[in-house]
């Protein structure tokens, strides 16, 4: 005599979720278990976002939910349905780009690119609290973004040059960052 199956309760193994990404509704099917990095690049598409230590030592994942900056490698994604998320992707405005990243640009503040789209999305979040941030404040506040090509200098200078464009002030990059001390 065969005995009745046994029923086992499976937790659920897939989730469906709608957040608002870069400024639009998005519903997306994805696995429970997944983290937020992972729905972002796997089933959203949006390679902006780095793979570095999966940890939550680096920062290249940092992706901003409710304009705060969150490692998206700690993060399930099922913890921000609802919520918007921004991305590096949504960080330009159409084909103009943020003076954020005009500023990188023009001080060359991004080396190998690597741990830059963390980086952006931590400033961008900083910028937008504090219009005038300090540079020990930009310091603090990008303190959970390694970067393992520059000393900073640039990184630090890029991110008051565009709070100053941010503020409508006009800015150039000091010649010591674009040429060197003077002798």
């Amino acid at each position: 005599m065969m005995s009745p199956k046994k029923s086992h309760a499976t937790p659920k193994e897939t989730s469906t979720c709608t957040f608002v990404l870069n400024g639009e509704p998005k519903t997306v099917c994805f696995p429970t278990h997944h983290t937020l990095l992972e729905v972002l690049r796997e089933e959203c598409g949006l390679t902006g976002t780095k793979h570095g230590c999966e940890l939550g030592e680096c920062g290249a994942c940092t992706v901003l939910v409710d304009g705060q900056p969150i490692l998206s490698c700690l993060a399930l994604a099922v913890e921000v349905e609802g919520r918007p998320i921004e991305t590096i992707e949504g960080l330009q405005d159409g084909n103009k780009l943020h003076p954020l990243q005009e500023t990188f640009a023009d001080l060359g503040a991004a080396q190998c690119g690597y741990c830059t789209p963390g980086i952006l999305m931590a400033a961008k979040s900083l910028v937008e609290r504090n219009q005038s941030p300090t540079r020990t404040e930009i310091s603090e506040a990008l303190s959970g973004n390694l970067c393992r090509c520059t000393g900073y200098h640039k990184i630090v200078e890029a991110v008051e040059g565009a709070a100053a464009q941010l503020r409508g002030e006009d800015w150039a990059p000091s010649h010591e960052s674009q040429f060197g001390e003077r002798s």
